[in-house]
């Protein structure tokens, strides 16, 4: 049998896991709204200074080599940020499960 005062400590046990699981929510996905931010403005400057390359080929041979170049490097910056930002989606979900782990692990087992 739970004693009130055991489970009013139970239930902060469970706010102050919420609240620092929130915190860390917030810090999260503020990091990762500033990676993809980061991304997509540097996807816009390689976006324009591709264009000012291929506007200034003098032959079709040197297009190519100026739009393929521009797909190597896309392509390549595409897998690193998306491996970045895929890495602060678990480290936010490991981090934001830790306070629960604790409070969990203090739960009294149920016959």
């Amino acid at each position: 049998m739970f004693k009130f005062d055991e489970f009013q400590n139970y239930g902060k046990d469970h706010f102050d896991a919420a609240v620092t699981s929130a915190a860390t929510l917030s810090k999260g996905v503020q990091a990762i709204a500033t990676a993809v931010s980061d991304y997509a403005k540097k996807s816009l400057d390689d976006g324009s200074a591709f264009v000012e390359k291929l506007t200034g080929a003098k032959s079709i041979e040197k297009a190519f080599e100026v739009q393929t170049d521009f797909a190597k490097s896309s392509y390549e910056t595409f897998v690193a940020e998306s491996t970045k930002i895929g890495e602060l989606y678990t480290d936010l979900a490991k981090e934001a499960y830790k306070p629960f782990e604790s409070y969990l692990a203090k739960m009294p087992k149920v016959a």
